[in-house]
């Protein structure tokens, strides 16, 4: 048999790869990159094909598919959300991705996303803090120090400047484990015993919890003026962190009001209720933070433009690293009308 063609062939990342590629370029620059490179297609939203991802529900979790093209590329992310899974050892959210050629229809990337996802939205919050958080943060507070809490308090520093994190959980080991893997990385680490002890002095609050219930985790006397908040908790219908008071008195930004009144903190407010898409603050069409007093919120819910950034990103990164593995992933016959003589010949080949 002729050997596949190099359109045949599709680049493979497995997450030991993510996690070397991880090493080879360094956890913070890769954060920055992300950020960058995930600013760069917020400044050309436009340009994209949005939707709400396609979500389906159970009642212990979510599987979702979430796509998007910018009329060069095509790609998308499947995803899961399980908050019972830590309790049988296995990951709240998987995922892995795929990015394609839309002059061909070819995938040019196969992904995990698993790992690529944690950086990714540590690093679109990071962007976010960037444009609304207060110009001296150097103080964060994380709500939540599970799987993703590192992630994002390493792209506050990289991409923002903080120098603190407080770190707050139900579970005492989950803040153990977060502050062990946070030490050494140049950040002054806080464990705390409350929510409100975390928050103290913090000018930048992440909340990031999984459990997909209605929970107030931050009320509304917690929150003084002039902070930035970022709940960023694994968003579905029926799932939030924050009292609505808090909702009312906040500059509110959003990826994709379409996706975010559905799954987001906005999920409590009425349809009308007005809110900033942060691709135009991003753009110069909309103003960010307006004065030293607003508190304002990133309502982050996670979107397909943010995944095919990441994706692209690796794609390139990639070039010239050895770091994937080449999947015979597409049929390749001579003749592109004669697939089923593909099948002749390889039973011709086979060995009697």
């Amino acid at each position: 048999m002729t050997p596949p063609s190099r359109h045949a062939m599709v680049p493979f990342v497995s997450v030991d790869h993510m996690m070397r590629l991880v090493r080879h370029i360094g956890i913070e620059p890769l954060m920055v990159e992300l950020a960058d490179a995930i600013e760069a297609d917020f400044r050309r939203w436009p340009d994209f094909d949005k939707t709400p991802r396609v979500a389906s529900h159970s009642d212990i979790g979510v599987i979702e598919l979430m796509p998007t093209s910018d009329g060069t590329h095509y790609g998308f992310k499947y995803v899961n959300g399980h908050p019972g899974n830590m309790r049988r050892g296995l990951q709240t959210v998987t995922a892995f991705g795929v990015l394609a050629d839309v002059a061909t229809g070819y995938p040019v990337l196969l992904s995990e996303m698993t790992i690529l996802t944690a950086l990714r939205t540590a690093a679109t919050s990071a962007m976010a803090a960037k444009w609304l958080a207060p110009r001296d943060a150097r103080v964060m507070a994380m709500i939540g120090n599970g799987a993703q809490a590192e992630f994002q308090a390493l792209a506050m520093k990289a991409v923002c400047d903080i120098t603190e994190v407080r770190l707050y959980d139900i579970d005492p080991a989950a803040t153990a484990k977060c502050a062990g893997n946070l030490a050494g990385r140049g950040l002054r680490v806080t464990p705390c015993t409350s929510a409100e002890e975390a928050i103290l002095g913090a000018q930048i609050i992440t909340t990031c919890t999984a459990d997909k219930q209605y929970a107030t985790i931050l009320t509304d006397n917690m929150v003084g003026g002039g902070v930035h908040l970022n709940a960023v908790g694994g968003d579905c219908p029926g799932k939030t962190e924050l009292a609505p008071a808090i909702l009312h008195r906040a500059g509110i930004f959003v990826e994709y009001p379409p996706q975010t009144r559905i799954e987001g903190e906005i999920q409590q407010l009425d349809p009308d209720h007005p809110v900033t898409e942060l691709w135009q603050v991003i753009a110069g069409q909309a103003p960010g933070r307006t004065d030293a007093a607003q508190v304002t919120l990133f309502d982050s819910v996670g979107f397909a433009i943010e995944d095919f950034s990441a994706l692209r990103h690796i794609h390139h990164r990639l070039q010239g690293t050895g770091l994937s593995l080449e999947l015979d992933m597409i049929a390749d016959p001579d003749d592109p009308r004669d697939l089923f003589g593909m099948i002749c010949r390889a039973e011709a080949d086979r060995p009697a």
